[in-house]
């Protein structure tokens, strides 16, 4: 079994060079994933001269390590939003990501990608009678708000759900070879990849510019577009209003024919599933066991658990890869994109709660528009600037007191590392080798160079 992300041990992956030295150009995107090459991407094709940089390789962050399910079906959410926002509100987000699904279908034509795009049905189900009337609501508020949604307990899986919900005319494809394929095609048309490239500064310059630093090096545009999983740094707050989660998954072969649907849950521990066509009509792709980052919990045995759901569900013969990824939720449950409040040169989009190859892909959208200077119709649900509604700003308000108990806490017994965001102790993950931040997600290496999260300096293990 591989420990690594199967998109990324089965995509031909090109290389490109750090940045060096000095570079002016007119948009520069910090982050190669689903959210950076679509932006990047089409705001090249509509004549600017753009930049990414990428702290590690193309896709090496969550997009490399996603379920690879492209859905406007997130679970249990349409009624939430409505319940939430109002009606007008959750029909945006419905929306969005109806036309990111649409919109990667199209790249994929448009640009003749061979990255396995299925259309197949998406269901969300619960194996208990008592969750029935909150999904016969869910399917009532997804299809008045134009989705196509309706029940249908006819799930493809191995064991009877007494309640499901079906979305059609969805999909699923290989990540690895989607972002390979975006990052030729923007290559292709005048655009600059830069991998190896950790961007550690992003500054206004005056009302005309933003200057973007690269440990040494400076990039200078005329708008900078921050789509790192979660802004670095303190770059618009959004560290303060999102939680940081953890999932795993499995690459596995099965002894007889896997579903051809794609699954998900609605009862807790989450178990999601999709196929695997690389490994044939046998394959099968199974992701779960979520928990926050840098939690109190044997991470070796997540994946322990995740086994054993899918040997008890399914005759599994073998399985391949097994791999970890992370993403951020926002405490009212809608992503946060467009301009830094006060900051109108800066960009942003995060929050996609573990679905980002649609939101990230419309988020790309809605950031287009923006530095083309259009209107988008589903922008204001996105809104950076947002308060949320009474609730999630009472979420909000615990997750950062538990935060700050936790960094009061280390400081004091002075028992780990320290994060290099904001200090808080981190804890050490023994199924990724890694120091994860408990507070607002950064994790690091065993020698302290930074993975992922806001942190943008490695730890001092003196």
């Amino acid at each position: 079994m591989q420990h690594e992300s199967v998109w990324l041990a089965t995509a031909d992956r090109r290389a490109h060079p750090p940045i060096e030295g000095r570079l002016a150009i007119d948009i520069v995107v910090v982050g190669a994933g689903i959210t950076g090459l679509t932006t990047a991407l089409l705001a090249q094709q509509e004549g600017a001269h753009v930049a990414v940089l990428e702290a590690r390789r193309v896709g090496s962050g969550t997009t490399g390590g996603t379920t690879g399910k492209v859905t406007s079906q997130h679970g249990l959410i349409y009624a939430d939003l409505v319940g939430r926002h109002g009606f007008d509100t959750a029909r945006r987000y419905a929306q969005a990501n109806e036309a990111g699904l649409e919109r990667v279908g199209t790249l994929i034509d448009e640009h003749g990608l061979d990255c396995g795009f299925t259309r197949a049905p998406a269901f969300v189900y619960s194996r208990s009678d008592e969750m029935a009337h909150e999904i016969a609501a869910e399917a009532q508020q997804a299809a008045a708000l134009g989705l196509p949604a309706r029940l249908n307990r006819d799930t493809g899986l191995p064991f009877d759900a007494p309640v499901a919900i079906r979305f059609d005319e969805q999909a699923h494809l290989h990540a690895g070879r989607y972002l390979t394929g975006l990052a030729k095609a923007f290559t292709d048309a005048g655009g600059q990849i830069f991998e190896g490239s950790r961007v550690t500064g992003v500054d206004d310059i005056g009302d005309s510019a933003v200057e973007v630093t690269v440990e040494g090096h400076v990039v200078r545009a005329e708008r900078c577009v921050v789509a790192t999983l979660l802004p670095i740094g303190l770059i618009g707050g959004c560290f303060a209003r999102t939680t940081p989660a953890r999932s795993y998954g499995l690459a596995v072969r099965l002894q007889g024919e896997a579903p051809t649907t794609m699954t998900i849950t609605a009862d807790s521990p989450t178990y999601s599933t999709r196929p695997w066509p690389d490994a044939g009509p046998n394959g099968l792709i199974v992701v779960g066991h979520g928990h926050a980052v840098g939690a109190d919990v044997d991470t070796t045995e997540q994946y322990s658990a995740l086994e054993r759901w899918a040997r008890a569900t399914f005759d599994v013969e073998a399985i391949d890869y097994r791999w970890s990824a992370q993403d951020y939720a926002t405490t009212d449950r809608l992503p946060y994109v467009g301009r830094v409040p006060l900051r109108p040169r800066v960009l942003v989009a995060t929050g996609f709660a573990k679905w980002g190859l649609t939101n990230g892909t419309a988020a790309a959208m809605m950031l287009t528009d923006l530095l083309a200077e259009r209107e988008s119709p589903w922008l204001p649900a996105f809104d950076v600037g947002r308060i949320g509604d009474v609730g999630s700003v009472i979420e909000t308000a615990k997750a950062n007191l538990g935060n700050t108990v936790d960094f009061v806490k280390d400081r004091l017994t002075g028992s780990t590392p320290t994060c290099t965001h904001l200090g808080c102790g981190l804890h050490w993950n023994p199924a990724e080798t890694s120091w994860d931040c408990p507070c607002h997600g950064s994790r690091f290496t065993e020698q302290g160079e930074v993975i992922e999260g806001p942190a943008v300096r490695p730890l001092d293990l003196s």
